[in-house]
């Protein structure tokens, strides 16, 4: 029966052995940087699904999509925070 943890260092190996074989990282990780909630490009698609805003409309609205996005993110931090700092006070 193999452990867990050994296991685990199997896996770990072998994509230690896949990225050793991989010609181009770009290319290997390009759907999953263009699908990113970071890239623009996947904001645009959500935005404007049928393309038929103008680029510079499109290109606008997603970026203030793509900031509103992560302003949540960043009020959901700050309330995770402050519950743990009170969690951590009783």
């Amino acid at each position: 029966m193999v452990t867990p943890s050994v296991l685990s260092l199997q896996r770990r190996a072998a994509a230690y052995d896949s990225w050793a074989a991989t010609p181009d990282r770009r290319a290997r990780t390009a759907p999953g940087t263009a699908a990113s909630p970071a890239s623009l490009e996947a904001w645009e698609r959500k935005i404007d699904p049928a393309g038929e805003l103008p680029a510079h409309e499109r290109a606008q609205r997603a970026e203030a999509a793509r900031k509103a996005y992560f302003t949540r993110l960043a009020i959901a931090s700050a309330k995770a925070r402050a519950a743990r700092k009170q969690r951590e006070a009783n």
